[in-house]
């Protein structure tokens, strides 16, 4: 008998507190209109809060190509042969102009969807001529492939140079041949 008593009571206390923890809600409703409204909407908001942060995040990576980009801008400068010149000159060759055509305008298409992303035209020179001269004339060299990639499509404000003169040589054997590979304009993704 007494677990029949206590099984009531216990189901009584059940029922009361439901119906009290309702009551403070309807209570609670009219009173607070604010609160409750937020908290309405709080969950039909937080995906839109989602994916306005996503947008926000994909805006702000949009000016910097990603990693699968980035490699694929690779790609397309290792197919790009370096542009070589002829002895003491900064003048694009016509060989050196269908090198750095080939594949230029597909780059340009790329790199122009990122503002915040640079190529560097690297200047090079062979080991005769002073330290000063060779500085200059593969500044002269880096800026005549940059001007020409620039007129084919490649966005000049996304291209910077660089001369290193006849630092960093590819060959250092002292022979025409050797010096005819170090005389050239080479693009790399800036750092």
């Amino acid at each position: 008998m007494k677990s029949k008593f206590l099984a009531g009571l216990a189901a009584a206390a059940l029922c009361l507190t439901f119906t009290a923890c309702h009551k403070k809600i309807e209570a609670k409703a009219p009173s607070a209109p604010a609160p409750s409204a937020a908290h309405e909407s709080a969950p039909a908001s937080t995906p839109r809060q989602h994916e306005q942060a996503a947008e926000t995040a994909s805006n702000h990576h949009s000016n910097m190509p990603d990693a699968a980009t980035r490699a694929r801008i690779q790609d397309l400068l290792n197919r790009i042969q370096d542009a070589y010149f002829d002895y003491n000159q900064h003048t694009i060759r016509p060989d050196a102009q269908a090198t750095l055509q080939a594949d230029a305008k597909e780059l340009g298409e790329i790199i122009r969807q990122y503002p915040d992303f640079k190529l560097t035209v690297e200047g090079y020179c062979d080991e005769r001529g002073s330290d000063e001269y060779n500085v200059a004339l593969g500044d002269a060299r880096a800026k005549q492939a940059k001007d020409y990639l620039a007129s084919i499509g490649v966005p000049g404000d996304q291209l910077r140079t660089v001369s290193f003169g006849k630092e960093r040589p590819v060959c250092t054997d002292h022979d025409e041949a050797c010096w005819q590979k170090n005389r050239r304009a080479h693009i790399t993704q800036a750092q």
